[in-house]
């Protein structure tokens, strides 16, 4: 069977895909708080591709947990899936969020993205330079090549209001002082985050939810591509630059196709065709509860998108503590 030709039925998958995303999550439970990311981690990571290769797909993990050598499973360039379905691109995070989900602190989240195959850009494992917006500004509002202050004061001009009604999340990192200095003096208020960049785009999406306008700063770039993915269902800019520290980075780039080092990726240059999209709450925070454990029960709340028909379903899902362990 050539499963490049066959069609990508987004909304006969994504079913399947919050499946995969609560797997991730049930299998982090008992880990929540326990102070070790790394079985944390490893147990979202088996969880996922467990249920991944379930799904009738012939996918490839395009974003995943690094290369062959650094990940033994769900590593770029993985074939996942029976096979017996249409080839799709994968990018996945099965733990955004691992010291969180470790310290039990806010917004960590299982998250995957599935489209068909081509549609997402190979981001290597370096940095990113990002900016995201919410829905319903025009498409020149904002830009990289804008200073943080007059990101503020474009976003600030386009709601007709002041710069202090303005709340920009940023990423809590030495190399970021200089530009939380800039916001400040702005008067704009700052949500500082200790991780999970990705939650902190989505935040964008639903600033009447969350509180936040504006998200900026460096944070991974396979990253950037999983935010590229949610705001592409939910609305919403976000624009990317690779960051690179040295030869052996730009190597990486090649290596994944990047021909142009310097390319600032729009939302739509990171994720070309329609999409799905699927987050579950680990720990709680501003988009999604965390995992809850009943008597006898575990239950999840996922967030499901389809971003070819703009459909938004929160699902509450809720298993025995038996059947999820197994």
């Amino acid at each position: 069977m050539n499963a490049g030709k066959l069609d990508f039925k987004d909304r006969m998958l994504s079913l399947g895909l919050a499946r995969v995303s609560e797997a991730a999550a049930i299998a982090t439970a008992s880990l929540i708080g326990r102070g070790n990311e790394k079985a944390a981690d490893q147990a979202a990571v088996n969880a996922m591709r467990s249920e991944l290769n379930k799904l009738d797909i012939s996918g490839i993990v395009v974003i995943g947990e690094g290369e062959r050598d650094e990940a033994p499973m769900l590593f770029i360039g993985e074939e996942v899936g029976t096979g017996n379905g249409p080839g799709v691109d994968i990018a996945l995070d099965p733990l955004e969020g691992t010291t969180l989900t470790a310290k039990d602190m806010p917004n960590a989240l299982t998250v995957i993205a599935m489209g068909p195959r081509g549609s997402m850009l190979h981001a290597p494992d370096v940095y990113m330079d990002k900016l995201a917006i919410g829905p319903g500004f025009s498409p020149d509002t904002v830009s990289l090549e804008m200073s943080p202050s007059e990101r503020i004061a474009a976003v600030a001009k386009a709601k007709k209001c002041s710069a202090k009604e303005i709340t920009v999340c940023i990423l809590e990192r030495p190399r970021h002082e200089s530009m939380i200095e800039e916001v400040r003096g702005t008067g704009a208020c700052i949500r500082l985050i200790t991780d999970g960049d990705v939650a902190g785009v989505m935040h964008c999406a639903e600033p009447e939810l969350t509180g936040i306008d504006i998200y900026m700063g460096s944070g991974g770039a396979p990253e950037g591509v999983l935010a590229a993915g949610a705001l592409k269902c939910m609305g919403g800019q976000i624009f990317g630059r690779l960051l690179f520290r040295n030869h052996k980075e730009r190597q990486r780039a090649a290596k994944a196709g990047i021909k142009d080092l310097n390319k600032i990726y729009a939302r739509d240059d990171m994720v070309r065709q329609e999409v799905i999209f699927a987050a579950t709450g680990v720990t709680s925070g501003s988009i999604l509860p965390s995992i809850k454990r009943e008597v006898g029960y575990f239950t999840t709340e996922t967030l499901l998108m389809r971003s070819k028909t703009g459909s938004v379903r929160r699902m509450i899902y809720r298993t025995p503590v038996k059947q999820a362990m197994y």
